[in-house]
């Protein structure tokens, strides 16, 4: 029993299909979003108290959306960042939600992945999101600056075109660093380095990239954590690049199905959720190696450590597709599965590891 267990606190069904859900910073507010049965989108802000949730607010728009941060956003005004099926990036005031405070025509087709950066860290560079999609580019937003991306990064005319379907922001420890990596339906990760402007790294994993996250976006870079189709979790150790290996990495079999998401617990890096197809969590805990480096070929090479598996819990007859801890309060979480219902989550004795 001196295990982490996961619980669920509350459950509650929905009558539209869930993609997304994001923890609200600063508040026991969280936000669900997803596809009516027309296609139409919804988005809705729930509010825990006294042992169950109370809807808050709810914002209609012709088109479904898939994906949404909080993270290129001040704590100030707390703008949710949405993609929707038709290539539509908005920003989302809950205070006026008759109207986006921003949108634009990011892509030509769905948005499937999201991430923002900057906002909720002081003194780490711009406020900044990235959107991927099936139309197989990535692209880099500033709020600040309407209709025009600050990147682009894109196949050129002769490749093929990949659907990217996961996006993450890292190495963001000042003003000027900042790295974005995106993975593709081809098992593609590429790392691209948005103070040169160049491609920092790739590799392929053979499967889809069905998610990727750093273990933080404003630290100098340390860990990513990449899932994928048919059941593999991949960690690489960013500390340390070689010039012919790369990065240091291991694979875990998880899920027995396609692994859908990652998601770093905020109060510890060390610790992330796996969420598979199977309607299942993973709990994960990386340890470290006793020498994070070795020489190769006289040169400095990463080590990997190894994954211990703190716990598993089965929620859902159905895959689950969001997956967000609560920045303010450990332990506390909630997730979306495509059986058309939410769950707020209790995962106890984190503060043990």
């Amino acid at each position: 029993m001196d295990k982490p267990q996961i619980i669920a606190h509350v459950e509650k069904s929905v009558n539209y299909s869930l993609f997304d859900c994001r923890w609200m910073p600063c508040s026991a507010k969280f936000v669900v979003m997803g596809s009516l049965p027309n296609s139409s989108g919804v988005i809705q802000l729930y509010e825990i108290s006294g042992g169950d949730v109370t809807l808050i607010k709810e914002i209609r728009r012709e088109k479904a959306f898939k994906c949404g941060t909080f993270g290129g956003s001040k704590l100030s005004n707390r703008l949710l960042a949405t993609g929707d099926f038709d290539g539509g990036l908005y920003l989302w005031d809950f205070e006026k939600p008759d109207s986006p405070v921003y949108s634009c025509n990011a892509h030509k087709e769905i948005i499937n992945c999201i991430d923002g950066v900057g906002g909720l860290s002081v003194g780490c560079g711009a406020p900044e999101i990235v959107t991927g999609s099936r139309d197989g580019s990535v692209k880099v937003w500033d709020p600040r600056q309407k209709d025009k991306p600050v990147a682009v990064m894109e196949p050129e005319d002769s490749e093929s075109k990949r659907d990217c379907w996961a996006v993450g922001f890292g190495n963001s420890y000042n003003s000027e660093e900042r790295v974005v990596c995106a993975g593709y339906d081809n098992g593609d990760i590429k790392m691209f380095d948005l103070k040169n402007m160049s491609l920092r790294w790739e590799t392929n994993v053979k499967n889809g990239v069905c998610c990727l996250e750093f273990d933080r976006r404003d630290i100098k870079m340390n860990k990513l954590v990449a899932t994928t189709l048919e059941s593999k979790v991949h960690v690489y150790d960013l500390r340390t690049q070689h010039s012919k290996e790369g990065f240091a990495h291991i694979s875990e079999k998880a899920h027995k199905s396609t692994v859908w998401l990652t998601r770093h617990l905020p109060q510890n890096r060390e610790i992330f959720m796996t969420g598979g197809g199977s309607g299942t969590l993973c709990l994960w805990k990386y340890n470290y190696p006793e020498k994070r480096t070795k020489l190769v070929d006289g040169e400095e090479a990463g080590v990997a450590g190894n994954l211990t598996l703190l716990q598993n819990a089965t929620l859902s007859s159905q895959p689950i597709g969001g997956f967000d801890w609560s920045p303010d309060k450990q332990g506390l979480a909630v997730c979306t599965s495509f059986d058309q219902a939410f769950r707020v989550l209790i995962v106890t004795k984190l503060n043990l590891f």
